[in-house]
Protein backbone atom coordinates (compact mmCIF):
# COMPACT_ATOMS: atom_id res chain seq x y z
CA UNK A 1 0.00 0.00 0.00
CA UNK A 2 1.47 3.41 -1.35
CA UNK A 3 1.75 6.61 1.54
CA UNK A 4 -1.88 8.28 1.72
CA UNK A 5 -2.29 11.24 -0.73
CA UNK A 6 -3.64 14.43 0.09
CA UNK A 7 -7.36 14.21 0.20
CA UNK A 8 -6.93 10.66 2.12
CA UNK A 9 -6.81 8.56 -0.94
CA UNK A 10 -4.00 6.15 -0.87
CA UNK A 11 -3.43 4.50 -4.49
CA UNK A 12 -1.69 0.73 -3.82
CA UNK A 13 -0.25 1.18 -7.51
CA UNK A 14 0.56 3.86 -9.76
CA UNK A 15 -2.22 3.85 -12.57
CA UNK A 16 -0.67 5.64 -15.33
CA UNK A 17 -2.71 8.58 -15.13
CA UNK A 18 -0.35 11.45 -14.28
CA UNK A 19 -0.34 14.36 -16.83
CA UNK A 20 -3.45 13.13 -18.23
CA UNK A 21 -7.04 15.28 -17.88
CA UNK A 22 -10.20 14.15 -16.70
CA UNK A 23 -13.75 15.58 -16.67
CA UNK A 24 -16.32 14.29 -14.19
CA UNK A 25 -19.96 15.43 -14.01
CA UNK A 26 -22.27 16.06 -11.54
CA UNK A 27 -19.00 15.53 -9.29
CA UNK A 28 -20.03 18.20 -6.63
CA UNK A 29 -20.44 15.80 -3.91
CA UNK A 30 -21.11 11.90 -3.76
CA UNK A 31 -19.59 9.77 -6.03
CA UNK A 32 -18.83 11.98 -8.51
CA UNK A 33 -16.51 14.10 -6.18
CA UNK A 34 -14.87 10.83 -4.73
CA UNK A 35 -14.16 9.69 -7.92
CA UNK A 36 -12.55 13.47 -8.65
CA UNK A 37 -10.67 13.15 -5.77
CA UNK A 38 -9.07 9.82 -6.66
CA UNK A 39 -8.00 10.90 -9.96
CA UNK A 40 -6.77 14.31 -8.68
CA UNK A 41 -4.85 12.24 -5.99
CA UNK A 42 -3.35 10.46 -9.13
CA UNK A 43 -1.78 13.35 -10.79
CA UNK A 44 -4.25 14.05 -13.10
CA UNK A 45 -5.67 17.07 -14.53
CA UNK A 46 -9.50 17.20 -13.64
CA UNK A 47 -12.28 19.68 -14.51
CA UNK A 48 -15.45 18.46 -12.43
CA UNK A 49 -18.89 20.41 -13.81
CA UNK A 50 -22.43 20.71 -11.66
CA UNK A 51 -25.28 22.73 -12.46
CA UNK A 52 -24.80 24.79 -9.22
CA UNK A 53 -21.99 27.72 -9.49
CA UNK A 54 -21.46 27.87 -6.22
CA UNK A 55 -21.03 23.90 -4.90
CA UNK A 56 -18.83 23.10 -7.46
CA UNK A 57 -16.54 25.94 -6.85
CA UNK A 58 -16.16 24.29 -3.17
CA UNK A 59 -15.81 21.04 -4.38
CA UNK A 60 -13.26 21.99 -6.76
CA UNK A 61 -10.92 23.83 -4.34
CA UNK A 62 -11.13 20.99 -1.71
CA UNK A 63 -9.37 18.64 -4.30
CA UNK A 64 -7.38 21.10 -6.29
CA UNK A 65 -9.68 20.84 -9.50
CA UNK A 66 -10.97 23.24 -11.93
CA UNK A 67 -14.62 24.22 -11.72
CA UNK A 68 -17.40 24.24 -14.82
CA UNK A 69 -20.72 24.98 -14.49
CA UNK A 70 -22.80 22.64 -16.70
CA UNK A 71 -26.27 21.59 -16.52
CA UNK A 72 -26.49 18.09 -17.62
CA UNK A 73 -30.11 18.70 -19.38
CA UNK A 74 -28.33 21.28 -21.88
CA UNK A 75 -27.33 18.82 -24.27
CA UNK A 76 -26.78 21.66 -26.82
CA UNK A 77 -23.91 22.88 -24.08
CA UNK A 78 -22.22 19.42 -23.77
CA UNK A 79 -19.84 20.19 -26.69
CA UNK A 80 -18.89 23.44 -25.16
CA UNK A 81 -18.22 21.76 -22.15
CA UNK A 82 -15.38 19.82 -23.15
CA UNK A 83 -14.22 22.34 -25.51
CA UNK A 84 -13.57 25.06 -22.34
CA UNK A 85 -11.84 21.74 -20.62
CA UNK A 86 -9.55 21.33 -23.54
CA UNK A 87 -8.61 24.64 -24.20
CA UNK A 88 -7.97 25.11 -20.29
CA UNK A 89 -6.29 22.07 -19.19
CA UNK A 90 -5.87 20.04 -22.18
CA UNK A 91 -7.03 16.99 -24.78
CA UNK A 92 -9.59 14.69 -22.79
CA UNK A 93 -8.34 11.26 -21.86
CA UNK A 94 -11.11 10.37 -19.26
CA UNK A 95 -14.72 10.97 -19.17
CA UNK A 96 -16.73 10.12 -16.33
CA UNK A 97 -20.48 10.38 -16.90
CA UNK A 98 -22.61 10.48 -13.24
CA UNK A 99 -25.83 12.10 -13.19
CA UNK A 100 -28.28 11.75 -9.97
CA UNK A 101 -31.18 10.15 -10.12
CA UNK A 102 -34.56 11.14 -11.14
CA UNK A 103 -37.43 10.78 -9.13
CA UNK A 104 -39.67 7.85 -8.15
CA UNK A 105 -43.10 7.17 -7.00
CA UNK A 106 -46.02 5.28 -8.61
CA UNK A 107 -44.82 4.17 -11.78
CA UNK A 108 -49.18 4.84 -13.20
CA UNK A 109 -47.91 8.25 -11.75
CA UNK A 110 -45.15 9.94 -13.55
CA UNK A 111 -46.06 11.70 -16.82
CA UNK A 112 -44.40 12.41 -20.02
CA UNK A 113 -42.40 14.71 -19.14
CA UNK A 114 -40.59 13.00 -16.11
CA UNK A 115 -39.90 10.21 -19.00
CA UNK A 116 -38.70 12.50 -21.38
CA UNK A 117 -36.47 14.61 -18.65
CA UNK A 118 -35.13 11.24 -17.33
CA UNK A 119 -34.22 10.03 -20.77
CA UNK A 120 -32.89 13.53 -21.37
CA UNK A 121 -30.53 13.14 -18.44
CA UNK A 122 -29.86 9.91 -18.34
CA UNK A 123 -29.10 8.99 -21.64
CA UNK A 124 -28.95 11.60 -24.10
CA UNK A 125 -26.97 13.70 -21.73
CA UNK A 126 -23.78 11.01 -21.54
CA UNK A 127 -23.93 10.16 -25.04
CA UNK A 128 -23.93 13.87 -25.80
CA UNK A 129 -20.40 14.64 -24.24
CA UNK A 130 -19.20 10.84 -25.57
CA UNK A 131 -19.71 12.32 -29.07
CA UNK A 132 -18.14 15.05 -28.69
CA UNK A 133 -15.11 13.46 -26.40
CA UNK A 134 -14.52 10.18 -28.77
CA UNK A 135 -13.16 11.87 -31.85
CA UNK A 136 -9.87 13.11 -30.46
CA UNK A 137 -9.65 10.12 -28.06
CA UNK A 138 -9.40 7.87 -30.91
CA UNK A 139 -6.97 9.89 -32.89
CA UNK A 140 -4.62 9.30 -29.44
CA UNK A 141 -4.62 6.20 -28.99
CA UNK A 142 -6.19 6.36 -25.64
CA UNK A 143 -9.11 7.01 -23.90
CA UNK A 144 -10.96 5.92 -20.93
CA UNK A 145 -14.86 6.43 -20.57
CA UNK A 146 -17.20 5.89 -17.32
CA UNK A 147 -20.65 5.69 -16.64
CA UNK A 148 -21.90 6.09 -12.72
CA UNK A 149 -25.18 4.48 -13.11
CA UNK A 150 -26.80 1.49 -10.09
CA UNK A 151 -27.66 -2.11 -9.17
CA UNK A 152 -31.24 -1.54 -10.59
CA UNK A 153 -30.22 -2.22 -14.29
CA UNK A 154 -29.57 -5.85 -13.08
CA UNK A 155 -32.14 -5.86 -10.45
CA UNK A 156 -35.06 -3.15 -11.34
CA UNK A 157 -35.92 -1.36 -8.02
CA UNK A 158 -39.94 -1.12 -7.82
CA UNK A 159 -40.23 2.47 -7.26
CA UNK A 160 -37.57 3.56 -9.72
CA UNK A 161 -39.03 2.86 -13.00
CA UNK A 162 -37.50 5.78 -14.59
CA UNK A 163 -33.56 4.85 -13.19
CA UNK A 164 -34.30 1.47 -13.85
CA UNK A 165 -35.60 2.38 -17.48
CA UNK A 166 -33.10 4.73 -19.20
CA UNK A 167 -30.07 3.25 -17.07
CA UNK A 168 -30.67 0.14 -18.51
CA UNK A 169 -30.59 1.85 -21.84
CA UNK A 170 -27.29 3.74 -21.33
CA UNK A 171 -25.56 0.27 -20.56
CA UNK A 172 -26.47 -1.12 -23.77
CA UNK A 173 -25.09 1.90 -25.46
CA UNK A 174 -21.66 1.62 -23.78
CA UNK A 175 -22.10 -2.28 -24.33
CA UNK A 176 -22.49 -1.28 -28.35
CA UNK A 177 -20.07 1.56 -28.73
CA UNK A 178 -17.26 -0.45 -26.27
CA UNK A 179 -17.18 -3.00 -28.86
CA UNK A 180 -16.28 -0.66 -31.85
CA UNK A 181 -13.46 1.63 -29.63
CA UNK A 182 -11.98 -1.35 -28.29
CA UNK A 183 -9.49 -1.29 -31.44
CA UNK A 184 -8.48 2.33 -31.05
CA UNK A 185 -7.49 1.90 -27.30
CA UNK A 186 -10.79 3.60 -25.83
CA UNK A 187 -12.56 1.73 -23.14
CA UNK A 188 -16.40 2.07 -22.08
CA UNK A 189 -16.95 0.82 -18.87
CA UNK A 190 -20.41 1.34 -15.98
CA UNK A 191 -20.20 1.15 -11.95
CA UNK A 192 -23.32 -0.07 -10.60
CA UNK A 193 -22.79 0.96 -7.10
CA UNK A 194 -25.36 -0.55 -4.04
CA UNK A 195 -25.52 1.38 -0.81
CA UNK A 196 -23.37 3.87 -0.59
CA UNK A 197 -23.06 6.72 1.89
CA UNK A 198 -23.77 9.91 0.35
CA UNK A 199 -26.16 12.06 1.11
CA UNK A 200 -28.96 10.91 -1.62
CA UNK A 201 -29.19 7.40 0.45
CA UNK A 202 -29.30 9.81 3.35
CA UNK A 203 -31.99 11.63 1.98
CA UNK A 204 -34.08 8.57 0.30
CA UNK A 205 -34.01 6.72 4.15
CA UNK A 206 -34.20 10.11 6.00
CA UNK A 207 -30.59 10.38 7.31
CA UNK A 208 -27.19 7.86 6.79
CA UNK A 209 -27.52 6.16 10.40
CA UNK A 210 -31.42 4.98 9.73
CA UNK A 211 -29.64 4.00 6.08
CA UNK A 212 -26.97 1.68 8.24
CA UNK A 213 -29.38 0.04 10.20
CA UNK A 214 -30.96 -1.19 6.96
CA UNK A 215 -27.61 -2.14 5.53
CA UNK A 216 -26.57 -4.31 8.47
CA UNK A 217 -29.42 -6.38 7.91
CA UNK A 218 -29.51 -6.38 4.16
CA UNK A 219 -26.32 -6.10 2.98
CA UNK A 220 -24.07 -9.23 3.16
CA UNK A 221 -21.16 -7.12 4.33
CA UNK A 222 -23.08 -5.67 6.75
CA UNK A 223 -22.51 -2.13 6.20
CA UNK A 224 -22.78 0.93 3.45
CA UNK A 225 -20.21 1.17 1.18
CA UNK A 226 -18.10 4.78 1.30
CA UNK A 227 -17.17 6.76 -1.18
CA UNK A 228 -13.71 6.15 -1.11
CA UNK A 229 -14.24 2.45 -1.96
CA UNK A 230 -16.25 3.11 -5.05
CA UNK A 231 -13.70 5.93 -6.36
CA UNK A 232 -11.23 3.39 -6.04
CA UNK A 233 -12.80 0.79 -8.42
CA UNK A 234 -13.88 3.77 -10.77
CA UNK A 235 -10.52 5.08 -10.72
CA UNK A 236 -8.49 1.96 -11.90
CA UNK A 237 -11.44 1.57 -14.70
CA UNK A 238 -9.89 4.83 -15.89
CA UNK A 239 -6.61 3.67 -15.86
CA UNK A 240 -3.93 2.96 -18.23
CA UNK A 241 -3.71 -0.97 -16.73
CA UNK A 242 -7.36 -1.21 -17.43
CA UNK A 243 -6.65 -1.31 -21.12
CA UNK A 244 -7.95 -4.68 -21.45
CA UNK A 245 -11.34 -4.03 -19.76
CA UNK A 246 -14.43 -2.66 -21.84
CA UNK A 247 -17.63 -3.24 -22.00
CA UNK A 248 -17.96 -4.05 -18.66
CA UNK A 249 -20.61 -2.91 -15.08
CA UNK A 250 -18.86 -3.59 -12.45
CA UNK A 251 -21.00 -4.10 -9.27
CA UNK A 252 -19.81 -2.18 -6.08
CA UNK A 253 -22.18 -3.18 -3.40
CA UNK A 254 -21.38 -5.73 -0.51
CA UNK A 255 -22.94 -8.45 -2.00
CA UNK A 256 -26.43 -6.71 -2.21
CA UNK A 257 -27.08 -7.99 -5.56
CA UNK A 258 -28.17 -11.53 -5.97
CA UNK A 259 -28.28 -12.41 -9.85
CA UNK A 260 -25.15 -14.25 -11.74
Amino acid sequence: MGPTRPGGYAPPVDLGLAGRTALVTGASRGIGLGIARALAAEGTRVAISSRTAGRIEEAAAQIGASAYVHDSSDLDGAPRLVERVEEELGPLDVLVTNTGGPPGGDPFELDREQWEAAYRDLVLAPMALIGRTVPGMRERGFGRILNVASIAVREPIGALILSNSHRSATLAAFKTLARQLAGDGVTLNTLLPGRIATDRLAEIHGSLDEAEVAAREQVPAGRLGTVEEIAAAGAFLCSAQASYITGVALRVDGGLSQSI
